[in-house]
């Protein structure tokens, strides 16, 4: 397991999860909130598809867990691959919006 794991798909779509475990078939992604504000899932659902992005791993070949601790509580879930696989389309599709827009601004 790495701690403080860097995800990073492209300099406009990048995070740092708490921490990230990865087998050929299985990612599993924790996070630890200390704050009043409870944790959402999709912020791991979006560490997840990054993590895909960035390793060329699909969705579809892992088992995917995901953890929040918060408030001495555990909360887990295993994402579908739908939607992780959405999640990665919209990255694609957003990053590029924005390098086209950066380009139109520089040029």
């Amino acid at each position: 397991m790495s701690t403080e794991q860097i995800l990073f798909y492209s300099p406009n779509c990048y995070g740092t999860a708490d921490a990230v475990a990865y087998t050929r078939s299985t990612l599993r992604i924790h996070d630890l909130k200390t704050g009043i504000i409870s944790g959402s899932m999709r912020q791991l659902e979006i560490y997840a598809a990054m993590f895909c992005l960035e390793y060329a791993v699909k969705p579809g070949e892992l088992q995917i867990e995901l953890r929040i601790y918060q408030n001495d509580e555990v909360l887990i879930d295993a994402p579908d691959v739908d939607v992780i696989a959405h999640i990665m389309s919209k990255i694609i599709v957003f990053d590029q919006h924005i390098e086209n827009l950066k380009a139109g601004a520089s040029g």
